[in-house]
């Protein structure tokens, strides 16, 4: 598909028939179910051969599910490593979250001089001995911050950390002690625009605002539709013209986008862990969103949006279009005929220029007196670029 990087699992040994890599019990010894050492380091030079670049999950708030049986894990084999055991029952008091369990698992002391040294010795240690590029880290807001900015500092790579909250001033928060977080401000959002079509998409543009006023970078935050730990957008809306909007529109937005395995083949899991199906066996890259992600790294690619900042164009209940250097992307959430002029256009685009949707080439538009007269046909989402440039490639 045309995709850069790879984002795969916790690598640590797990406890038991835990195969995920959240459950950590050995941190120097590579999970079984994914193969040995020897194998990791060929993966990953496979990749760098291929110009591919590996992104590492990662977790430092907590080990196994082995209760008070400290002496199972390795190095944090100790009581002292821990803190004292309790729940996080309020997700609004900031010290629960920071000292007690998720799920009841045994939740690490970064506070302990032992914990905190290991644990930033270790992300060095996988670092260089497997020649990672970036990580994603697991459970941030269960950590204090200034230990992430020791732990990514330490690291010295692009790192994204998991912080599950919509609020804008929450997540913006923990840009500073981390280079990135998942924006899952957008998650939600784009996920409620788009699954119900009484939500009006001015609610993007709120939600767009206020994510350029607040997070010093938005450039570099992960942007995804779904992921392991949600529902799948198909499991609860079955209309794929209106996932293919919010795919698009989480793509082109600003930010690093992060298509979930599955996706190209219309998964449709439910929660945690019906949303963590099984791929073997069901890779068909002749499918439809094969093709239509494909399309996307393409366009992506070939107009190198991330040097271009996103520029809202139009928007009303129904609509919301945006550009990105010579890409316009138009989204909707209605499935109707909706015909609209875009009078504010990029500058790039001349009079009498002829611009090509990427999904259908025999959808043209021309620029005619400065604007654009789209036509917005039963839900499906449009990517124009130049036509010029597409005959050229």
């Amino acid at each position: 598909m045309g995709f850069d990087s790879i984002w795969i699992s916790p690598v640590p040994e797990n406890f038991g028939n835990d195969y995920h890599g959240y459950a950590a019990l050995n941190w120097y010894k590579i999970n079984p179910y994914f193969g040995t050492a020897d194998e990791f380091k060929s993966m990953v030079s496979a990749m760098h051969k291929r110009d591919m670049w590996l992104m590492l999950d990662v977790v430092a708030n907590h080990v196994a599910y082995i209760d008070m049986e400290f002496e199972k894990v390795s190095p944090f084999n100790k009581e002292e490593h821990y803190h004292t055991k309790c729940q996080i029952n309020n997700w609004e008091d900031e010290n629960e979250v920071e000292y007690c369990r998720l799920s009841n698992l045994p939740d690490l002391n970064q506070d302990n001089s032992f914990v905190r040294e290991n644990l930033i010795n270790w992300v060095k240690w996988v670092i260089k001995e497997f020649d990672v590029d970036g990580l994603r880290i697991d459970t941030v807001p269960e950590v204090k911050r200034q230990f992430w900015k020791e732990y990514t500092e330490a690291a010295d790579c692009y790192a994204v950390g998991e912080i599950f909250n919509s609020n804008v001033d929450y997540l913006a928060s923990y840009q500073g002690p981390l280079p990135a977080v998942l924006q899952y401000a957008t998650f939600f959002t784009a996920r409620d625009v788009f699954s119900n079509p009484e939500t009006s998409m001015y609610e993007l543009r709120t939600m767009f605002n206020e994510i350029q006023e607040k997070f010093p970078d938005p450039t570099v935050l992960g942007t995804f539709a779904d992921n392991h730990d949600n529902a799948r957008f198909l499991s609860f809306n079955s209309n794929l013209k209106r996932y293919q909007n919010y795919i698009v529109l989480n793509f082109f937005q600003e930010g690093i986008p992060i298509v979930y395995y599955g996706t190209e083949q219309e998964f449709n899991g439910g929660n945690d862990p019906e949303c963590r199906e099984t791929m073997w066996g069901h890779m068909d890259t002749q499918s439809k969103m094969y093709n239509f992600i494909s399309q996307m790294v393409h366009a992506r690619k070939n107009f190198k949006v991330w040097e271009a900042q996103q520029v809202e164009r139009f928007v009303n209940d129904e609509i919301y279009a945006f550009s990105r250097g010579e890409v316009l992307v138009i989204t909707t959430n209605e499935d109707k005929k909706t015909e609209v002029t875009i009078t504010y256009i990029p500058e790039t685009y001349s009079e009498g220029e002829t611009l090509v949707n990427i999904f259908d080439e025999s959808d043209t538009v021309t620029v005619s007196n400065g604007s654009i007269d789209i036509s917005v046909n039963d839900g499906h989402v449009k990517v124009y670029v130049p036509q010029t440039a597409t005959v050229s490639e």
